[in-house]
């Protein structure tokens, strides 16, 4: 388990093919610091397992993890190079403060960056999002993008959310690829130290991203779901 407060931007330094996985290496000093065989770190939002631990004088410490096909598939990961920076994260300790949310590292779907608008203090980020996961997602409730707990600004279910910026037509600002009137998207405000800290500061529109829903209320759902009488339930 997480909390989506990445403590250090690592960096790709080997991918290497395994058939129908990779093992993917990451140089991460801070993460590496405690880490053990079997230990669990976020990798852009991914739980990875760690498999081996390296030393590499001058150039700190690296980890590597399998990856499966499923895995790279399905999430952001498989499209990392060498040289890639990566979010990375610590699974928690019990009795810590948890100053982010509840984080699995099991990535439900991925999103692409539609456009930033700058501000003086701050950054205005819009990601589209699978339909079906725009449910899970309201203003002011938190969703974990990369590996980082955000807050959402503002969330356009579709269809029939209506058309937010960029909607009127097939491209967003920044030449990236905007969500059509029938796409689900949110935006998040991102503070200087997000955008220092974390690889969300030089995202382009178009890039994909990892996205979890907040699990509490995928559990709120089952829940009642289960009280409704069948015909109700979809």
């Amino acid at each position: 388990m997480f909390t989506g407060l990445v403590e250090e931007k690592g960096v790709v330094t080997a991918i290497e093919p395994l058939g129908d996985s990779v093992r993917l290496s990451v140089r991460g000093p801070v993460v590496t610091a405690d880490a053990t065989h079997g230990a669990s770190i976020s990798v852009n939002g991914c739980c990875l397992t760690v498999m081996a631990l390296s030393s590499q004088e001058g150039d700190g410490d690296v980890f590597s993890a399998d990856v499966m096909a499923e895995s790279l598939d399905r999430t952001s990961l498989g499209g990392l190079e060498v040289g890639d920076e990566v979010n990375l994260e610590r699974a928690m300790q019990a009795g810590a403060r948890m100053g982010g949310h509840i984080v699995q590292g099991h990535v439900d779907g991925t999103g692409a960056l539609v456009d930033r608008t700058p501000s003086e203090h701050w950054d205005v980020l819009r990601f589209s999002l699978p339909t079906e996961l725009a449910r899970y997602l309201v203003p002011k409730g938190s969703i974990t993008v990369q590996g980082v707990s955000l807050t959402v600004v503002e969330v356009v279910d579709a269809p029939g959310g209506g058309a937010g910026p960029g909607a009127a037509d097939d491209t967003a600002p920044g030449g990236g690829a905007g969500p059509g009137a029938a796409d689900a998207w949110f935006s998040v405000s991102l503070i200087p130290t997000t955008l220092a800290d974390t690889t969300l500061g030089t995202l382009a529109p178009g890039d994909a991203v990892n996205l979890e829903v907040d699990v509490l209320a995928k559990y709120v759902e089952r829940l009642l779901a289960a009280r409704l009488p069948k015909e109700q339930q979809s």
